[in-house]
């Protein structure tokens, strides 16, 4: 059985703007009626006292967006060491994740810890390098290390919707099938890179300043075109990450 819910789930090294972003996604798709910030102390997901009093996430959360025909149920989680039970739970029940960087400080020592845990779980990754509209920031010098610290396969996507033969030829290879494929037809189809990020294969880059809200729209248009629907099988089955109370 296909279905179009897809869960995804965000995750960061702290202070990567992770949060950020999440509200950036959920304002753009018309989630939330206001941009909120973290500064602020206003943002919709960090609405606990004690994550405003502090300025971080504590407690993973979760809200709906639509992506497209795709309904979505976003979770944020800590990027705090000290709450990172939060964000391991939440890995096992994702469909894909979206790994945010910060450009500034690169890949960090808790990146590759969550690289790892997503790799266990045999998770698809999306890659937001976030705050480019830093001084000193350079697009080729971190996507260098991210492809040298996490994966070779970490590509850029900046022209996935307009693909020349650079494009293709730097998906090509991240893939055997992929380059016979495009030795052939001298270009890849959506399909077959569709599969390959599903499968791990290729794990797209994307950059941009969630603050700013740049390069949040080529995002998500990215994701919407290269997510893949869930097949289930027709017996019903479930996986419980989180038991939450309230009043």
């Amino acid at each position: 059985m296909k279905t179009n819910k897809l869960v995804l789930g965000i995750l960061a090294h702290v202070d990567s703007g992770k949060t950020t972003l999440a509200e950036s996604i959920l304002y753009k798709c018309g989630s939330i009626k206001k941009f909120g910030r973290v500064d602020h102390k206003n943002s919709f997901l960090d609405h606990y006292d004690v994550e405003r009093a502090r300025g971080i996430t504590v407690f993973s959360k979760q809200a709906q967006f639509s992506l497209g025909t795709k309904d979505i149920c976003l979770l944020d989680t800590p990027g705090h060491v000290d709450f990172s039970t939060e964000a391991e739970r939440v890995i096992q029940i994702l469909d894909y994740a979206v790994l945010v960087i910060n450009s500034a400080n690169g890949v960090q020592g808790h990146t590759i810890t969550l690289w790892s845990l997503l790799k266990r779980h045999h998770i698809p990754v999306f890659i937001f390098v976030n705050k480019m509209d830093q001084l000193g920031v350079e697009k080729i010098r971190i996507l260098e290390e991210i492809q040298r610290q996490l994966d070779a396969s970490c590509i850029d996507f900046s022209k996935c919707m307009r693909p020349d033969i650079e494009f293709y030829d730097n998906v090509a290879m991240c893939d055997e099938s992929l380059m016979n494929e495009f030795l052939e037809l001298e270009k890849i189809k959506k399909d077959s890179i569709i599969d390959a990020i599903a499968h791990r294969n290729i794990f797209p880059c994307l950059f941009g300043s969630a603050l700013r809200q740049e390069g949040i729209d080529e995002f998500l248009t990215m994701m919407d075109f290269f997510m893949k629907e869930k097949d289930y099988p027709e017996v019903f089955g479930a996986r419980v990450f989180k038991i939450a109370h309230d009043s």
